[in-house]
């Protein structure tokens, strides 16, 4: 890989890239990604990663405001480049195309590299354009220490060790996947294992996982809900770390991997801005529905609405001293930036709670959070309620207008296969929910859907709320909508 990178920074050099120039690499999991990545360390260029799921309003808008001046991608999301016209270098993998330049052609370069001059640790390195759960998407810069130095907290977490093969299932193009597939592994001196899908299986990525001796695993929880509903006794895995980052682990996981592998899930908590902040550590006991403890390096506290340190409220860092992972700032936003870190401290926007034992247990992004009859609630604990059932494949919560107790909990369910929407199963819901929440807390209504997710695979709640806002005729369901109200017979129950 060292030579292989100095050829492509040689390449890329003869093709007009220079210090600070801005790239943007759109490509599956393939080895351009890692070679690339090198390069660009080594030339002071900064990468745009892109997942190849982009449609032409992400990538106008990273040519846009990210400013790019070259783009790397592949042949078959080439084509969407053609409606995007502009004076930049066009660098095709595989199969050439007219008016492209091969990126083959890296490889006539010679594997000495010098460097026109050195890089700093200040450096800009990594243009991330986040996810846009709950907003459109933020610049996020980060620098040649940031990522490199601040996952040694990620490496950390994870338990990787140098005869490790490593496995990280996560799609080139969002930070997770520099975390995890480039900076965590290699950091350890481990092997970075790769797997290049068009769509993701989960009988077919255990059988990879398990014929291909792989050690340790990272996956979101979205990919270990899909695991648990195998068999996972059938897959005699080789593994000895597992965790699990991205969205909030629900405990029924961690107890189903745990039956099935003897494995503890270890759930971890960061951002695009910063790295692994909170997490489930080897060695020490996990709590269930627990994100875990401050990481080394990061001094975590949680503020309140006044911004006072607090054992309830938002996620945030102290910045005295100021860790080296975090983000250098929201690229032409300074007075976001200066938000983002007022008054001595980073704000993370997710909310938590801290028990006397220090362990933070996630409750929501600060905007996901709201008021049930004047209660307040977290997505994350109602949703692991009913993530329980055997019909959940996946639920969102989210608040829903109601006029007396100005929202109520909804949740939104993707039902697993071969179950289909019905009275009858939302009946079973609403009453397994009140056998397990108090009637402060109760989901009060239940919508079957396909649940909305960004390209990263995190579910969008911002829209299911936006949803939740518009205005409908009283009394009016749709489709495959169902309120409590609507069966009558539950009422006589306990806890109504």
């Amino acid at each position: 890989m060292a030579l292989r990178s100095s050829q492509v920074a040689n390449f890329l050099r003869r093709n007009g890239v220079s210090p600070g120039d801005r790239i943007i690499v759109m490509l599956p999991n393939v080895e351009a990604v890692w070679e690339i990545m090198l390069a660009a360390l080594k030339l002071g260029a900064v990468v745009i990663p892109a997942a190849t799921l982009l449609i032409l309003e992400d990538l106008s808008d990273r040519l846009q405001r990210g400013q790019a001046k070259h783009v790397i991608t592949d042949a078959k999301s080439a084509e969407k480049f053609h409606a995007l016209p502009g004076d930049y270098t066009r660098i095709v993998t595989g199969d050439p195309i007219p008016g492209w330049t091969s990126y083959e052609l890296a490889f006539n370069e010679s594997i000495n590299f010098q460097p026109d001059r050195l890089t700093w640790a200040d450096d800009p390195f990594l243009l991330y354009f986040t996810s846009g759960t709950t907003a459109v998407p933020k610049l996020v810069l980060h620098t040649h220490q940031s990522y490199p130095v601040g996952h040694l907290a990620t490496m950390y977490w994870i338990g990787i060790r140098p005869d490790d093969i490593h496995y990280n299932i996560s799609s080139p193009g969002w930070a997770k996947h520099a975390w995890s597939c480039f900076f965590a592994p290699w950091n350890a001196g481990a092997t970075v294992f790769a797997c290049n899908y068009s769509r993701f299986d989960a009988k077919q990525t255990l059988n990879t996982i398990t014929r291909c001796g792989v050690t340790t695993l990272c996956a979101p929880p979205t990919v270990w809900r899909m695991f648990i509903l195998e068999d996972l006794r059938a897959y005699p895995v080789r593994l000895k770390e597992v965790v699990a980052a991205g969205e909030p682990l629900n405990p029924e996981i961690i107890q189903k991997v745990r039956s099935a592998w003897g494995l503890t899930v270890r759930d971890g908590f960061g951002q695009t801005e910063n790295v692994l902040l909170l997490g489930n550590f080897p060695g020490q006991d996990v709590k269930l529905g627990a994100v875990g403890r401050a990481s080394p390096g990061h001094q975590i506290v949680l503020l309140d609405l006044d911004g006072r340190e607090s054992e309830d409220g938002e996620i945030s860092i102290r910045l005295n001293p100021r860790p080296l992972s975090l983000m250098a700032g929201y690229v032409e936003d300074p007075e976001r930036s200066r938000q983002s870190m007022a008054g001595g401290y980073y704000r993370t926007g997710d909310v938590a709670q801290l028990d006397a034992d220090g362990y933070f247990t996630y409750v929501g992004r600060t905007d996901d959070v709201f008021k049930s009859s004047d209660y307040r609630l977290g997505p994350f604990e109602l949703e692991s309620v009913l993530i329980e059932h055997r019909a959940v494949a996946e639920v969102a919560v989210v608040p829903s207008p109601d006029a007396i107790r100005w929202t109520v909990p909804k949740a939104f369910v993707m039902l697993a296969p071969p179950l289909e929407p019905s009275a009858e199963i939302a009946r079973e819901l609403f009453q397994f929910i009140r056998e397990r929440l108090g009637p402060h807390k109760r989901i009060r209504r239940i919508e079957f859907c396909e649940l909305p997710k960004t390209i990263s695979g995190k579910i969008r709640r911002v829209q299911l709320r936006k949803l939740e806002q518009e205005a409908r005729t009283p009394g009016v369901r749709r489709a495959a909508e169902f309120w409590e109200e609507d069966f009558p017979d539950l009422r006589t129950q306990r806890n109504s």
